[in-house]
C-alpha cells in the first residue's frame, strides 16, 4: 500500500478507504466479514472524474466548441483510457482479488482496472478532498490533448445523447436487462431506452461495453453513418 501511495504521490488519512478502493467483489465475496468491493466508490470517482476533466477542458480549450469537448471528454473518460492510467502507476499489482479473478488475469483485465482506477479518484476525494482528487486526476491529462479533437474515437453514448437532446423532452435510460457468468467472465446485456421503449441492445464484458454497444445499434436502427 505505501508503495502505491509513493507511486500517486499521495498519503492517505483513512486507510480503510484504499483497501476499499483496490477490493474487486470477487475478494469481497469471498472475505464478506467486513469486506466492502469497490463498486461504490467507483460510482462516486466516475462522478469525480467527469466534473474535474470538464472543468479543465472549459478552462483549456475556449476555442472549442461544446460538442467538440463533449468527444474529448469521452476519449478522456472511457474504459480504454482508465486501464491504461492504471497500467501507468500498476494498479493491477495492488488489486485485492478472489482466487478465480486471480487465477484468470483479472489484474490485466481492463474493465477491472478502469474500475479500480475510478474507485482510487473517489477513495482519493473521500479521504482529501477535491483538490486532491483534481491533482492526481490532471496527472494523467496527455499534454498533446488538443489533438485529440480529430481523433477518430467514438464514443457511441455521446454521439447518442448528442442526437437526443434535440428534442429536449426525450429521456434516454440504459437498463441492465440480464448478466451471467462467473466474476471473471461475465456477460452484461444492457438495454437503452427512449421514454421507456427500448431502441437498442447491446451486448459486452462489462457494463461499460455493453451500454456502448446498445447505443451503437440505436444509432445504426436511427440512420446515423457515426455507428457504422
Amino acid at each position: 500500500m505505501t508503495e502505491l501511495e509513493e507511486s500517486i504521490h499521495y498519503r492517505f488519512n483513512n486507510k480503510k478507504l484504499l483497501t476499499e478502493a483496490l477490493s474487486h467483489s470477487s475478494y469481497a465475496n469471498e472475505n464478506k466479514r467486513n469486506r466492502r468491493s469497490n463498486e461504490r466508490l467507483e460510482f462516486l470517482g466516475d462522478s469525480v472524474l467527469s466534473i474535474v476533466v470538464s472543468q479543465y477542458l472549459f478552462e483549456h480549450f475556449s476555442h472549442l466548441p461544446e460538442g467538440e469537448l463533449t468527444k474529448i471528454r469521452a476519449s478522456l473518460v472511457c474504459e480504454k483510457s482508465l486501464h491504461v492510467f492504471a497500467r501507468q502507476i500498476d494498479l493491477g499489482k495492488y488489486l485485492l482479488l478472489g482466487k478465480g479473478e486471480e487465477n484468470t488475469g483479472g489484474r490485466e483485465r481492463a474493465s477491472i482496472l478502469a474500475d479500480a482506477f475510478e474507485a482510487l479518484i473517489a477513495a482519493i476525494y473521500l479521504d482529501g478532498g477535491l483538490d486532491a482528487a483534481r491533482e492526481h486526476i490532471l496527472r494523467f491529462i496527455p499534454e498533446d490533448i488538443d489533438s485529440q479533437k480529430s481523433s477518430a474515437f467514438n464514443d457511441y453514448k455521446t454521439i447518442l445523447q448528442e442526437v437526443i437532446q434535440q428534442n429536449p423532452e426525450e429521456k434516454v435510460e440504459y437498463v441492465i436487462a440480464d448478466q451471467s457468468g462467473p466474476d471473471h467472465n461475465k456477460a452484461f446485456t444492457v438495454n437503452v431506452c427512449l421514454n421507456t421503449n427500448v431502441i437498442g441492445v447491446g451486448v459486452g464484458r462489462s457494463k461499460k461495453e455493453a451500454e456502448q454497444m446498445a447505443a451503437r445499434e440505436a444509432l445504426k436502427l436511427m440512420g446515423y453513418d457515426e455507428a457504422q
